[in-house]
């Protein structure tokens, strides 16, 4: 798995058309092979937006990177006066719940790997 995170920097008066402008784009890429989660959001800085996305595997990042979802986000994002982007990917090989089966979150994973 795939996990995508970070924030993008906007222009603060233009932030919010972006978002709207960038909503096509961002449920297209939801109906891509591979792609689990992908959102953007209003952060609560003005003109920062949090990205969160999933994806399965490298292959389909990268089939995502080179289609027109991305692209189209790109010049979205570029059209609303873009000023910065930090942006990391992480690979996981392990996911499990926060909660237990009592309901308490644990910051350590108590199950076994599958």
């Amino acid at each position: 798995m795939i996990i995508i995170a970070g924030t993008i920097e906007l222009d603060p008066d233009q932030r919010e058309a972006a978002l709207a402008a960038g909503q096509p784009h961002i449920d297209g890429a939801l109906t891509q092979d591979g792609c689990e989660a992908y959102t953007w959001a209003a952060d609560h800085v003005p003109g920062r937006v949090q990205v969160f996305e999933r994806w399965t595997g490298e292959a389909q990042l990268a089939a995502h990177f080179k289609g027109p979802h991305y692209l189209a986000m790109l010049k979205t994002m570029g059209a609303h006066g873009l000023i910065s982007a930090d942006v990391s990917k992480y690979r996981s090989d392990h996911r499990e719940p926060v909660y237990d089966s009592s309901g308490k979150p644990s910051a350590s994973f108590f199950t076994e790997k599958a």
